[in-house]
């Protein structure tokens, strides 16, 4: 039987790209610390089979104001969190700030990709690193892409780990 040149290369980006899109991911992973910056998360799989239901995404600290992207299809949810202090931002007196964004009723498929966004001000912290822990709940099972890397070790060294951002002032 004749395999086709275009079937094995097919397969050969099917192989390089499946390995390369597993985990949960940022599309963008740096930016200016204090800037307004879309944060998408995208979701390249469902869980075995079973189409994605919900995305839960959890904001780091020292996001202080973030507009969650609306998606046809999904219902959108976004919880706040209480400050110790009230602080200042753009202009406006806070005393909490976004903590999570979730949207659910919707349905992924297995073999399909998206992305989930939130507009945001980031922290202006140079040099940190902000991790977006992302839970995938699906109808049955879930993805929690929540661990974060130990000293001396990477993301690459987890099975499921949280989204990063380096905020650096050399960002485009």
């Amino acid at each position: 039987m004749a395999v086709s040149k275009f079937a094995l290369a097919l397969a050969g980006v099917v192989g390089i790209s499946s390995g390369a899109l597993a985990h949960a991911t940022l599309m963008v992973k740096e930016a200016k610390p204090g800037a307004w910056q879309l944060v998408e998360v995208g979701i390249p799989h469902g869980c075995v089979g079973e189409p994605t239901t919900t995305i839960k995404l959890k904001l780091p600290d020292g996001v202080v104001n973030a507009r969650p992207q609306v998606k046809p299809g999904w219902n959108l949810c976004m919880t706040m969190r209480k400050l110790e202090k009230p602080i200042i931002a753009e202009g406006v007196n806070l005393t909490e700030v976004a903590d999570e964004v979730t949207w659910t009723g919707g349905s992924l498929g297995d073999m399909e990709f998206d992305r989930f966004g939130v507009f945001m001000k980031l922290p202006n912290d140079p040099g940190r690193t902000v991790y977006f822990k992302t839970i995938q709940q699906c109808a049955k099972g879930e993805h929690r892409w929540i661990e974060i890397p130990a000293d001396g070790k990477t993301s690459r060294d987890y099975k499921e780990p949280a989204p990063a951002m380096k905020l650096s002032d050399a960002a485009q």
